[in-house]
């Protein structure tokens, strides 16, 4: 049992990547992780079956991902239940270290995969089936042969929910993150001075044309019930959101870390009415401009975090 643990902790960082890109969720993705582990040591604690399976990744793959799959079937009913708009429950992970990854070997292999908050955003609007086949293929290069064993169809039909997965998340109108950290700093830190310069002219030059604005409350505090869209309209709402202190209840304070890969920062205030408030700022960058800003306020969906150190103010150190 100590060999089969420490064989299926070399492959947790790989499944959490694998789940958390399917699911949009860090905690269901680590659930699902855990029920891979069990089905694991039941089915291979025999030295005679473990012997049989040659491909352990691709194994466990398969298993996470079945489990996944099942979870998205059952998730879709809750999703259409929510209040306002959805967003996926951030990976947030230290500002980059000297080579661009955060220490911890989990969370590297997490953000090896990651693409911005804009690509799960995105793959909401896939089938559960175009989702794993998407992921599984186009992410994770895995064959539509064993694409098509987890989703129990052939190699042609895994091929061509894969494909139609890959056209949504290339649509027009998908914000466009491909931006390294280096154009994410210098764009974001000239967002953060237009900002705080309240000047909209200023603002609307560093967003895009069709930028998108998407903020998830969860119900728990005002937000926009649709996406936001165009960088006038886009403009005028930030400047609302970030550039009127007499809005909160408290002083905010915000530091910049990585959301699901990619630059942004954890905010934190007191609401009006003296709730704590944490948010989650990611965006999308793409030509120099910003495509998408993604802003998570759901308190279910940011509990976990650590808070924000009282020596942090705004506007975040980028």
């Amino acid at each position: 049992m100590q060999e089969l643990a420490a064989e299926f902790e070399a492959e947790r960082g790989h499944l959490l990547a694998v789940a958390q890109r399917m699911l949009g969720s860090r905690s269901e993705a680590e659930d699902a992780v855990q029920e891979t582990w069990l089905r694991y040591a039941g089915a291979l604690a025999d030295p005679a079956a473990r012997a049989q399976v040659r491909d352990l990744r691709g194994w466990l793959t398969t298993t996470c991902s079945r489990i996944c799959l099942d979870v998205l079937r059952s998730a879709r009913v809750r999703r259409e239940a929510y209040p306002g708009q959805w967003l996926p429950e951030p990976v947030v992970s230290a500002a980059p270290t000297a080579d661009g990854f955060a220490p911890d070997p989990a969370e590297r292999a997490v953000r090896a995969d990651q693409l911005g908050t804009a690509l799960l955003v995105v793959l909401e609007r896939l089938t559960p089936e175009q989702r794993v086949a998407f992921v599984l293929h186009d992410v994770f290069a895995v064959p539509f042969a064993t694409v098509a064993d987890v989703l129990g169809t052939t190699p042609a039909a895994a091929r061509q929910l894969a494909s139609r997965g890959r056209r949504a998340v290339t649509a027009p109108d998908v914000p466009r993150h491909t931006a390294d950290l280096a154009e994410q700093h210098k764009v974001l830190a000239a967002f953060v001075a237009a900002v705080e310069s309240g000047e909209l002219d200023r603002l609307v030059e560093v967003l895009a044309p069709d930028v998108v604005v998407i903020g998830d409350s969860g119900g728990h505090f005002p937000a926009a019930r649709r996406p936001v869209v165009g960088a006038e309209l886009a403009g005028r709402f930030i400047l609302g959101l970030f550039g009127q202190a007499d809005r909160w209840g408290g002083p905010l304070r915000a530091r910049p870390v990585l959301v699901d890969g990619a630059l942004g920062w954890q905010a934190e205030t007191v609401f009006r009415d003296g709730r704590p408030l944490r948010m989650v700022t990611s965006f999308a960058v793409h030509e120099g401009r910003i495509t998408g800003v993604f802003n998570q306020l759901n308190p279910e969906k940011v509990a976990r975090l650590g808070g924000v150190g009282a020596d942090e103010d705004w506007p975040p150190r980028l």
